[in-house]
């Protein structure tokens, strides 16, 4: 790959393009490389992080923004090709060690004011229920702690969802195999309620096509909050303790009984009906475990147990009116994931 790149191993959706069609990539100093996209697309999306990211940015509703995206370190290109441009963002996902994510498009459309009428008609043949339920699972991939193994949905499984199943497919993204992640759904709750405070606060943007990405640790063996430095790939954005630069974190305490396949743990469920037949007629949740009786003691920091921040910025455009259709869509993800809770 170029100058030591190599394909982004998280990528759960978006666009494949650049060098082999492999979309994401990853720089061996940690960070996460976005080829632009061609114009509009591409420009608008670097013109909304340098203006959020600006050093001599005063607009708070922006400063505050920055909380919830990727953290923005410029433009860069290869040497070979010093035209080919890309977005340097953080890797949100490297504070984990087993990563589970997802991609969430959120808005009652997915097409801007400015899109053909075979454009609107196009993306909303893609997903017609996207204007009633306001999201749409675009992939996910899960950790499985039976198979120490990812299971894995694209978009034609998110779209496969109807207003009947999207909370299904919600439960599937919290589920290790052994149990539900009622911990992680909380954490991830906490996150989107505060992004949609953001959005019910200003009147300045509007966002169309954009996602949440939704992350919670998947392995069970994170000892004493303690970060993974996954892949040693020259993490220069490490501090020395191998800690990242956060504010001080709360840490939640969660223990782990293993007995045989079965999970019990403060915060999580039984294996859902509908995932237990899958389990059976698929094996997706196969996969082998010692058999034995083990009380295992983890410390999730705070910021381990799950995370989420917006991505993809192609189609933000000016505005002086609340964006209620990210709004709209904020609110229905919000109360899906609090209907899990409550169960």
């Amino acid at each position: 790959m170029i100058n030591g790149c190599v394909p982004f191993s998280h990528q759960v959706a978006g666009h494949k393009c650049g060098i082999n069609n492999t979309g994401v990539l990853q720089h061996p100093d940690g960070t996460i490389l976005k080829q632009l996209q061609p114009p509009p697309r591409g420009p608008r999306e670097m013109l909304f992080y340098k203006q959020v990211y600006a050093k001599d940015c005063t607009d708070k509703r922006l400063m505050d923004l920055q909380q919830h995206l990727p953290k923005f370190y410029g433009t860069w290109a290869p040497r070979e090709s010093p035209h080919e441009q890309y977005l340097k963002l953080e890797d949100v996902t490297q504070r984990f060690l087993q990563p589970c994510i997802m991609d969430v498009k959120i808005g009652r459309r997915s097409y801007d004011p400015f899109a053909s009428q075979d454009k609107r008609e196009q993306q909303i043949g893609k997903y017609p229920l996207m204007e009633e339920i306001g999201f749409l699972l675009l992939g996910m991939r899960v950790y499985q702690i039976n198979s120490d193994s990812y299971i894995t949905h694209d978009q034609s499984y998110g779209r496969s969802l109807g207003k009947d199943t999207v909370k299904n497919g919600l439960t599937r993204f919290f589920h290790n195999g052994q149990c539900l992640r009622k911990d992680a759904i909380s954490h991830n709750v906490f996150k989107i309620r505060q992004i949609l405070h953001w959005f019910e606060s200003q009147t300045q943007l509007h966002f169309y096509a954009s996602s949440l990405l939704l992350m919670y640790e998947g392995s069970p063996h994170t000892v004493n909050g303690m970060m993974h430095k996954r892949a040693e790939t020259g993490r220069q954005l490490l501090q020395s303790n191998g800690h990242f630069p956060h504010e001080t974190q709360k840490s939640v305490q969660c223990s782990l009984t293993q007995v045989g396949r079965k999970c019990i743990q403060s915060n999580c469920s039984d294996l859902p009906h509908n995932l237990q037949h899958d389990r059976t007629v698929n094996g997706m949740y196969g996969g082998s475990v010692e058999e034995e009786d083990e009380e295992i003691g983890i410390d999730y920091k705070e910021e381990n147990a799950g995370d989420v921040k917006m991505i993809d910025f192609a189609h933000v455009f000016p505005s002086d009116s609340a964006d209620e259709g990210y709004i709209y869509g904020l609110r229905n993800l919000l109360a899906t994931l609090e209907q899990i809770l409550k169960e």
